[in-house]
């Protein structure tokens, strides 16, 4: 396998921290570093899309600002019939448009819950559970790129790759993000995307295109897209070797295989930790997700697992989005406890009691514990 692509404070209410565009206010997001987590509670109330301004940000470096007159999406490699092949934004725009509704979600979403839940260390941005969003995402289906760029039957692999700045770490230079696709994928339902919610694509979001990659880990869904090398030999980088695969006890040496599928998940629209008050009806409103497809049952536990009780299931499914759902609680005195909610998808994929550890705190879908304060 090769890499012919390689080596080349909490932010104030109206100013981003440097790397990301979009104003990100403390009550809406927790600033990592150069990502930004949005708060659960800020979508209670949100219709079923994430606005975007509360999507989540997650950025290796700095989101470029790229003109979309000037910007190229170029297809090239030995598995293409002819040379490289070049599209305009206008040419993405002159072609036949699809629409999905799907999430996208940072690998490492619920990474801080392995040390908060799990008492294990694990290094990495200490999401807890704000690096998913759901979108309507509108673009050109990548099949129908490659078709038109000639992509013949020896094609096995794809080499996606984004326009913003090389990623240093440690010291080394791993070059701009990209991922390799695997053919079967991208022919299935990739798409490259230039809207989102029925507007172009903000800077932080992927401006002028985007791959989206449903139910796959969001380090597949290459922002700022720039070029796909496509081949006929199998393809590699950091982010399929070192980086988005398992590593650490119980793992092969040298990882797992790179992560593709996302887990089911759930969480409440409720600070951490949340503060109610006792002896009155409380609407609870959650979301659940699956990188497997739409969630059937979600189910509520206010006695640390012992029972459950279902939740009511809200409105649209989409295969690849969340479901909302409701629960009426009602806590009897006052103290500290934990809520917990549980999915299950279509394929009968429940959510477990504990998630499979990792160094790096990838896949975390274990069923969460939210602090509650009855008063």
């Amino acid at each position: 396998m090769r890499d012919r692509c390689a080596t080349r404070r909490t932010a104030p209410e109206t100013a981003p921290p440097p790397g990301i565009r979009k104003p990100l206010p403390p009550r809406l997001f927790a600033v990592h570093g150069t990502n930004a987590e949005t708060r659960w509670e800020a979508l209670r109330g949100e219709d079923y899309l994430t606005p975007d301004g509360l999507f989540f940000v997650r950025n290796h470096t700095a989101t470029p600002l790229i003109d979309a007159a000037a910007w190229r999406l170029t297809l090239w490699g030995d598995a293409l019939r002819g040379g490289p092949v070049a599209f305009t934004y206008r040419d993405l725009l002159g072609m036949p448009a699809e629409t999905v509704t799907a999430f996208i979600e940072c690998a490492g979403n619920g990474r801080r819950l392995y040390g908060e839940q799990q008492n294990q260390e694990v290094s990495g941005t200490p999401w807890r559970l704000g690096a998913v969003g759901v979108a309507r995402w509108r673009g050109v289906r990548l099949a129908a790129l490659l078709d038109r760029a000639g992509m013949s039957d020896r094609a096995v692999a794809l080499m996606p790759r984004g326009l913003d700045a090389d990623y240093v770490e440690a010291g080394e230079n791993l070059g701009r993000v990209r991922r390799p696709l695997p053919v079967a994928k991208a022919l299935d339902d990739v798409l490259v995307a230039y809207e989102m919610n029925g507007r172009p694509l903000p800077p932080d979001h992927g401006h002028p295109a985007r791959l989206v990659v449903p139910g796959w880990v969001g380090a597949a869904s290459i922002k700022w897209l720039g070029d796909v090398e496509v081949s006929a030999e199998p393809l590699e980088s950091p982010w399929s070797t070192r980086l988005y695969r398992m590593h650490g006890p119980g793992h092969p040496p040298g990882g797992g295989p790179p992560l593709t599928r996302m887990g089911v998940k759930s969480a409440f629209e409720l600070p951490w930790p949340a503060r109610l008050e006792a002896g009155r009806e409380h609407l609870l409103r959650g979301r659940s997700w699956s990188g497997g497809g739409r969630v059937v049952r979600a189910e509520v536990s206010d006695d640390e697992g012992v029972s459950w009780r279902p939740a009511r299931l809200l409105g649209d499914r989409h295969p690849h989005g969340w479901v909302r759902w409701t629960f009426p609680w009602t806590p009897r005195e006052a103290g500290n406890l934990h809520l917990l909610v549980r999915a299950a998808d279509e394929t009968g994929a429940v959510q477990p009691g504990h998630a499979a550890y990792n160094v790096f705190g990838y896949g975390f879908d274990a069923v969460v514990r939210h602090p509650v304060l009855v008063t």
